[in-house]
């Protein structure tokens, strides 16, 4: 059974009411900022319409991933000692170290300048950095304020309320404002900027979710879609001829003569009725677009299908539920033209990071797992021709403490704060890591805590996130009003950030 830290994504009622409520509601508090988008419509109606393709996945890997050992220093690192000294019974060395053993896992060198490495079961994720496919950032996570650990410890700067709760950290990553009560994702506030940026001619959302509800895409306009690793989620009671609705309609779109067929026939009747109450002609506005997308999506895959790239093959050897997500993404930019968006945003998720026992052989599979998926769906984006248009990054929960909670091959690690992340895609300067990359020495310098190693970070969410945007197509000066808390860290652009992780276009 999960456990639920590993992904809080089974909402309930209340919540689903909550979440819903937000992407049709005004913003309030600071986050009313926002509300200055209407301002900057009138400038932004002077640009034309995008007639490039670009994509956005967030791939969100739930329960905190240990980025300490997905992107490791190697021997000449200067915090290489560290690692070693203080890593205890999760430590992975470089082969090159006289202390290693051999038959233990190593870690895998990376090209290139820095004495960088990953997980020994990253090495599709090794080749894709040292094509320049991929890049990583340093220690990223959710902040209110920069903060030094002086700071920290004598509570003279605000930090993130629940700093160490897993529920808390996935809705501040993906909304970027800790220090207000959630109202809306970043993925969200973007899409209803690039809505207003002259965006037209989309059939589908362009926030689509292949993994439920999730806080990133609320927005104020634009509302999230959610599909399945099998395509648009149909009516239930309908299955039959291998199809959604194979049982109740034909081929050429029309009604079969039988049951199911009348009941469907009903049903989309009744829903295109007008209603006087307001919420039943909202619920059936709902019911209509729901209906209207799955047709929208089913010729998407059809056309994905026809495209002449063998997705089946690319992701043979990714079978597992990431896989299953990034290539059901795959399929949706082949079938982009059936969709009509020149922008989209997706989101993607894993769960399972919640390693406090057993992290060497529990974070091998989940490593393998990643550099597998995130290697096929590379090759499809370039099988595709779309490589250049699609970027990936990485959220997570946080990173884990440093310190391992036991002395053996049984021990784990605990909630940490700042952790290393990816970002991949054509548009990505890869081969590099970007960022500050950690001193890894306990007790001092970014580490908040007196022995257990967890890392203040050096880049915030709003940096990390401001950057992917711009690319996306969102103005600099609307970047204040999505990231509300930006102009409080260093400009993401300017070379005190070290964030150039794209390509000059």
């Amino acid at each position: 059974m999960k456990k639920s830290s590993d992904r809080e994504m089974a909402y309930t009622r209340r919540s689903f009411i909550r979440q819903s409520a937000c992407a049709t509601l005004g913003l309030t508090g600071l986050v009313n900022t926002l509300a200055q988008l209407t301002l900057t419509r009138s400038a932004l109606a002077q640009v034309t319409s995008f007639t490039d393709y670009r994509a956005l996945v967030v791939l969100f890997l739930y329960g905190g991933n240990d980025s300490n050992n997905m992107l490791l220093p190697r021997v000449g690192h200067p915090a290489y000692d560290n690692y070693k000294n203080y890593r205890g019974a999760l430590r992975i060395l470089d082969p090159t170290d006289p202390a290693y053993v051999s038959g233990q896992p190593a870690s895998i060198a990376l090209n290139g300048d820095g004495n960088y490495a990953v997980h020994p079961s990253m090495q599709g994720i090794a080749d894709l950095y040292n094509a320049g496919e991929l890049g990583f950032v340093a220690n990223v996570g959710t902040l209110a304020f920069p903060i030094t650990r002086a700071q920290y410890l004598s509570k003279s700067v605000a930090i993130p309320p629940q700093l160490f709760s897993h529920s808390d950290q996935q809705v501040e990553w993906q909304s970027s404002v800790p220090d207000k009560p959630f109202q809306t994702g970043w993925g969200g506030r973007v899409a209803d900027l690039l809505r207003s940026h002259g965006y037209s001619g989309d059939k589908v959302s362009m926030s689509v979710t292949i993994s439920g509800i999730n806080s990133f895409q609320v927005g104020n306009d634009v509302v999230q879609y959610t599909v399945s690793p099998s395509g648009s989620i149909s009516l239930s009671g309908y299955s039959g001829s291998g199809t959604p609705y194979g049982g109740a309609m034909n081929a050429n779109g029309t009604y079969k003569p039988n049951n199911p067929g009348l009941r469907l026939k009903a049903f989309d009747d009744i829903s295109h009725y007008v209603h006087e109450n307001l919420l039943e002609e909202g619920y059936a506005e709902v019911v209509r677009r729901a209906r209207n997308n799955e047709a929208i999506v089913s010729t998407a895959f059809t056309a994905a299908a026809q495209s002449g790239v063998d997705l089946d093959t690319i992701f043979s050897g990714a079978t597992t539920s990431l896989g299953s997500q990034l290539k059901t993404i795959a399929k949706l930019i082949a079938g982009r033209e059936a969709i009509g968006n020149h922008r989209q945003i997706f989101f993607c998720s894993v769960g399972g990071y919640d390693t406090h026992a057993d992290q060497l052989s529990a974070q091998g599979a989940l490593m393998k797992e990643l550099s597998n998926s995130l290697g096929a769906f590379s090759k499809a984006m370039i099988a595709l021709g779309q490589n250049d248009s699609v970027m990936l990054l990485t959220h997570s929960d946080f990173t884990r403490t440093f310190t391992p909670n036991g002395t053996d091959a049984s021990a784990g690690s605990d909630h940490g704060w700042g952790g290393h992340h990816l970002v991949m895609g054509g548009p990505v300067n890869g081969g590099r890591v970007y960022g500050t990359f950690p001193s890894l020495k306990v007790g001092a310098d970014q580490d908040v805590d007196a022995n257990r190693g967890r890392w203040i970070p050096t880049t915030s969410v709003d940096q990390y996130a401001a950057v992917a945007s711009q690319w996306m197509g969102v103005d600099t000066t609307a970047l204040n009003a999505i990231f509300p808390n930006l102009s409080r860290f260093d400009d993401p652009f300017g070379s005190a950030a070290n964030l150039g992780f794209i390509n000059p276009t």
